[in-house]
């Protein structure tokens, strides 16, 4: 892999046949229970609605990833109760891509954001969280969002 240049981006910034596509992928929507099927425009527009909501509110949010200027998924902190929980969702193209991606949000959300901690929640369906792990992060006990259960892990400063 050679050395890419990644950008963050607000979700409003891509164009929503992009989102579409991802959201739609079947190797992406695997691993997101709280996605229905058929993702499509009236769905895209609540989606960066409401993820804007959440930088409005929080000061913090989801950003979209630009790789070598290409849309590759999205993901960022969000706010779940008192956490801010770690999403990312990039398309299978952009894989390979997600300890870069990670790092350069930990370190906005440790040095920038000044967070204690941040969580990562994961579906059962992933199945081993060996990767979540050798990231740092330790079991934080289980949380049901939407009627779906989630295994949370949380990486301290």
């Amino acid at each position: 892999m050679s050395v890419a240049i990644l950008e963050f981006a607000r979700l409003s910034q891509i164009d929503p046949a992009d989102i579409i596509a991802l959201m739609n992928h079947p190797g992406v929507r695997r691993h997101m229970p709280l996605t229905q099927d058929g993702f499509g425009p009236a769905d895209c527009a609540t989606f960066v609605a409401a993820k804007q909501a959440m930088w409005d509110e929080y000061g913090y949010g989801p950003w979209a990833f630009l790789i070598d200027g290409a849309f590759a998924g999205w993901g960022g902190l969000q706010p779940e109760g008192d956490d801010a929980d770690l999403g990312l969702v990039l398309h299978p193209a952009y894989w390979g891509y997600g300890k870069m991606i990670f790092d350069r949000i930990m370190a906005w959300a440790f040095d920038q954001m000044s967070f204690d901690s941040v969580t990562v929640l994961l579906p059962p369906s992933r199945g081993s969280a060996r990767a979540t792990r050798r990231l740092g992060f330790a079991p934080d006990g289980e949380i049901t969002l939407g009627g779906e259960l989630f295994l949370r892990y949380r990486l301290r400063r």
